[in-house]
């Protein structure tokens, strides 16, 4: 018999990757896929567990789908995505409603895992566990822990970019965060596996290929080369439909001259540098366990606009970390000034179980946080709009997203998170390219007119 289901995707685009990988696995077991949880039989919600926002929109997520059992076809409500995997039994005591939780490894297994729970077979949740404990320490051992991959995915949209995961994991301890505990170790897909993958991308409809990772300045040191990225970027960008290959998450401490010039170089890869920063304090970056200052970060921000004037430059940083001082706090406001990025996500810190800053001393204030949170922000959009206002009367290819509205992206522009740029009084079709000038701003978003 057939069976309806519905994904549901919270956070972060390797989160899409993996809901697309379910619902291939599904479909190729005969479910169908809709698009409204209200039609089918099974909610498989994609849980996002990064910080409390994400996980509060998590939980209302799947209240939401579980009140709609009773009213119509939907019969079970399915947790899988980080949230699920990090709590487990823990998640699924305080949310009985929910039919199940389901951690990573039920993943290959997905079908035959729903349509138990349909026949009304009871499942026992997984309980958390450290995942880096997996794969050995050394990531040159973890070649033979690689399994052979077998390619399942689906495309749940029909957007002109999508995107691709290259590695799944982490090395690095930040202190702030649980990524790693419940992700695992870092482990690079085999480049044949990330070509053929971004082949069937291009020959479904898709024109940009957005590389995902949780560090993608460590792809290939499992696989015994560090330069690996900078190998099969020209590979990637060549492939027939490919117009526009984006990096994201570059950690700072792991930027290398090689891979700046590569992202520059290579045709078709955008000038697109999602730098990870946190902060600029040397004291409060290293009691997160983390390299670097404001000195050395604009040293890095130098060096690629030296090569790339117009390059895209995004970071995310954190405030209120235990133990910032105003003078912290200073710091980092000083050095957004002078960095002049393109897009910027500040973030009040939050304690997370299975960190080592859970129990760090000084804890900074709430109302103190709040505070900063918002002086930061405040200066953030006014740098923002100045970096995008010296834009006027620079060219720019825009891949339009949005017929209505009339708008799309540059190439520093990423997906969903930073600015776009739109059109006055034309008609361009999804998926084009138009090649612009821009002639206004408004905040971080640009307006163009076609060359």
């Amino acid at each position: 018999m057939k069976r309806t289901v519905a994904v549901v995707t919270l956070g972060c685009a390797r989160n899409e990757v993996d809901s697309e990988e379910l619902a291939g696995r599904l479909a190729a077991d005969g479910w169908t896929l809709v698009d409204d949880v209200e039609s089918a039989e099974v909610a498989l919600v994609n849980t996002c567990g990064f910080i409390e926002s994400a996980k509060k929109d998590s939980i209302d997520t799947l209240l939401e789908a579980n009140s709609l059992k009773g009213h119509g076809v939907t019969r079970a409500v399915v947790a899988v995505g980080c949230m699920a995997e990090r709590y487990g039994n823990l998640l699924a005591e305080e949310l009985p409603e929910t039919d199940a939780i389901l951690g990573f490894d039920d993943y290959k297994d997905i079908s035959a895992r729903l349509q138990a729970i349909i026949a009304g077979e009871s499942h026992k949740s997984h309980v958390p566990r450290d995942r880096r404990a997996l794969l050995p320490i050394a990531p040159v051992d973890r070649a033979d822990a690689r399994e052979s991959e077998e390619f399942s995915r689906k495309r749940l949209g029909t957007a002109p970019w999508a995107p691709l995961k290259i590695a799944s994991g982490c090395d690095r301890r930040c202190s702030f965060c649980a990524i790693p505990y419940f992700r695992g170790s870092f482990i690079s897909r085999r480049p044949t596996d990330i070509i053929k993958e971004a082949r069937w991308l291009a020959e479904n409809g898709v024109t940009e290929l957005f590389l995902v990772s949780e560090n993608t300045t460590s792809y290939g040191k499992d696989l015994g080369d560090l330069q690996l990225m900078e190998k099969i970027l020209p590979d990637i960008a060549a492939l027939p439909g490919v117009e526009r290959v984006r990096l994201s998450y570059l950690q700072p401490a792991e930027m290398r001259p090689t891979l700046i010039q590569a992202m520059i170089a290579t045709d078709k890869t955008a000038p697109y540098f999602d730098l990870s920063f946190q902060h600029t304090s040397p004291t409060v970056l290293r009691r997160m366990r983390r390299f670097g200052d404001s000195e050395k970060f604009l040293h890095l921000i130098s060096q690629v606009r030296a090569v790339s004037p117009e390059a895209g430059i995004r970071s995310n940083f954190i405030v209120g970390f235990p133990g910032e001082t105003q003078a912290d706090f200073d710091d980092l406001a000083d050095f957004i000034t002078k960095a002049k990025l393109d897009a910027v996500g500040v973030f009040g810190y939050s304690d997370e179980d299975n960190t080592e800053a859970l129990n760090l001393s000084d804890k900074v204030d709430a109302d103190v946080i709040a505070q900063r949170v918002e002086t930061l922000s405040s200066l953030a959009d006014e740098m923002v709009s100045l970096r995008a206002q010296a834009r006027i009367g620079e060219n720019v290819r825009v891949l339009i997203e949005d017929e209505e509205l009339q708008e799309g992206r540059a190439a520093h522009q990423g997906p969903e998170v930073d600015g776009t740029t739109s059109f006055i009084g034309t008609n361009y079709k999804v998926g084009q390219y138009v090649d612009a000038v821009v002639i206004d701003s408004m905040g971080a978003d640009l307006v163009a007119k076609p060359l």
